[in-house]
């Protein structure tokens, strides 16, 4: 086969349409919605799996949030540590979430719309009822996939005791 013959002529316009479509819905069916089995977007669901690996829980210490922004990035989730802070904050606001599932400590915004202190200020552990999302979790309830580089397994979904998308609900941005 000759170069020429490899060569495939298309209307970029065209392309570019479909391209930018095909990764609109990739991002907002793997990222932006949250799974209806357990509620959770899989930032939040990394932030709570790696709050549990942790062994941060609503009857232990809090945490500094950098300490846990920093353990959810380096095995779970490489998006960037402001995606994971903020979806660690929105879970602690009693004004964004019906029965928030972190427990915060500090600055953690305003439902004025004032911003979170940053992450080294701030400190969390999981709240009582986060430990429902998570339960039985050891018991092989759920699927487990491998992360984002393949070194560790974490759960598909959580096998949440509570309809979590019923009383929480859900908010976020997607592409397009």
């Amino acid at each position: 086969m000759t170069e020429q013959d490899r060569i495939i002529r298309i209307n970029i316009e065209e392309e570019m349409k479909s391209s930018y479509i095909d990764y609109s819905m990739s991002v907002i069916v793997s990222r932006a919605l949250p799974d209806v089995r357990d509620g959770l977007k899989p930032v939040h669901r990394r932030v709570l799996y790696g709050m549990n690996e942790l062994g941060n829980n609503s009857d232990k210490p809090y945490k500094k949030s950098a300490r846990i922004v920093g353990d959810v990035l380096g095995k779970y989730h490489p998006h960037g540590d402001s995606s994971v802070y903020y979806a660690m904050v929105r879970m602690a606001q009693e004004w964004s979430m019906r029965y928030p599932m972190v427990d915060g400590q500090g600055n953690f915004g305003s439902v004025d719309g004032d911003n979170a202190a940053a992450m080294r200020y701030t400190e969390v552990r999981m709240a009582k009822l986060a430990h429902e999302l998570l339960a039985d979790l050891d018991k092989e309830t759920v699927d487990w996939v491998p992360n984002y580089d393949g070194t560790e397994q974490i759960p598909a979904v959580m096998p949440t005791k509570i309809p979590n998308l019923l009383v929480n609900g859900s908010s976020g941005i997607a592409v397009g």
